[in-house]
Parts: C-alpha cells; structure tokens; sequence
C-alpha cells in the first residue's frame, strides 16, 4: 500500500450525532404517537441511511407520509437543533484530524447531507483540514453502495490502494470495501454487535486508528 490519503465517514466516526438524530426522529414521530428509548432506536438505526430508515418506520407504523416526506422532516429537525446544541465530537477528532491532515490528503465521506454535516465541521473548525467533501445530495446511490467513496477516490486523483477509509458501521465498512478500500472500524457502543467481518481492522477509538494507519504507511509494499 502506498497510503496518500485518509476517508473519514463523519457521523459516529468523528461526531457522536447518534443522540441528535433520534431527538431528530422523535419529533418526527410526535405527532403519530410513536415512542422510542434511545437505546433502542440508536442500535437499530446506527448507520443505516435516513431515507432507509424513513422507509422502515413508515411501513414499521402504517404512516401516512412517504420516506422522502419523513426525511426531510428528520433532516429539518437536525438542522434547526444543530445550530443551538452541535453534536459533540468524538474522543480526540480534533488533534487526529489535525495530525492526520499533516501527514495524508483527507475527505469526508457522509450519509449526512451537507446542510447537516458543513455547519458542524465549520463550528469546530474542521472544515478546511478536508480536500474533499462527499454527502448525500452527491451521489446517487449513498453507503452501502460503493459510489460516496469512489466518487471521493476519483476527486482525489487517487487509487484504492493509495487510500484507507475509517468507518464506524456495517452500512460504511460494506461502502468502502466495495470499493475495494482498506477499511479500520470503530465501533461505538451502538454499533459494536454489527457485522464487521470484512474490516481490514478493528480499532478501539480514532487515536487507535490513526495509529494503525501510520504503520501501514511506513512499512509500504
């Protein structure tokens, strides 16, 4: 491996947004008389994309709005709290990111879209540390379809091989093994009993990873 650049996923990997997104799908549900714990719906919901979920609970609960229209509530919801409480980072992103970005070329590549994921990176100052940024409204098809991550590979000039992608799903690790990327999970405590068979690594947090990834690339093939 020639490694020259370093794929974050954002939510769960470098934000712990799990709680954002259910208080985002709870004011969804509201009006329907729906109740989740938050346990329960984070570890049924964690990874899988929004307009998947929408499309769940529709026919889980015989709603009346179609996925799209539920999507867009949740992602209106998410928008509108984010700007008052911003999900916080996970353990270290920060320093990593920065550390990474001296030593890799660096994209984000989300299910969020980007009125979601762009405030939150520039409230913490993040944004610029990401030559590239993928989102939802980017691709046609989004994770587990492979396309997020080759549209990232493509932007960048770069191959596969020269690449590593840091997930913390099954949704996520099915993307970027898709498109053959080498792949170190993190799970989280509402991902952990996912299927992570296919990773190349598992690692306990992101200082764990980047760890990881600096000794792949210092003992290149």
């Amino acid at each position: 491996m020639d490694i020259q650049a370093i794929l974050f996923d954002f939510d769960g990997t470098l934000v712990d947004s799990e709680v954002l997104h259910y208080l985002s799908w709870v004011k969804v549900l509201a009006p329907f008389s729906i109740v989740y714990s938050e346990s329960d719906f984070c570890d049924e919901f964690s990874g899988v994309p929004t307009l998947e979920t929408a499309e769940i609970l529709r026919l889980r609960h015989q709603l009346p709005l179609n996925a799209q229209t539920l999507t867009e509530q949740k992602n209106q919801h998410f928008v509108e709290t984010s700007k008052t409480l911003p999900p916080t980072l996970m353990p270290n992103a920060k320093a990593i990111l920065q550390e990474s970005a001296r030593d890799f070329r660096l994209a984000l590549v989300t299910g969020s879209s980007r009125a979601e994921a762009i405030p939150v990176l520039q409230h913490y100052g993040l944004l610029e540390l990401f030559e590239v940024v993928i989102c939802k409204e980017d691709v046609e098809n989004p994770k587990p379809s492979a396309e997020p991550y080759l549209k990232a590979l493509k932007a960048m000039q770069l191959s596969a091989y020269e690449a590593v992608a840091m997930e913390d799903s099954a949704t996520g690790l099915v993307s970027a093994k898709s498109a053959a990327l080498y792949c170190v999970v993190i799970p989280h405590q509402h991902s952990e009993k996912q299927d992570f068979a296919q990773a190349d690594h598992r690692a306990s947090d992101l200082s764990h990873a980047f760890f990881h990834v600096q000794s792949l690339a210092s003992h290149k093939n």
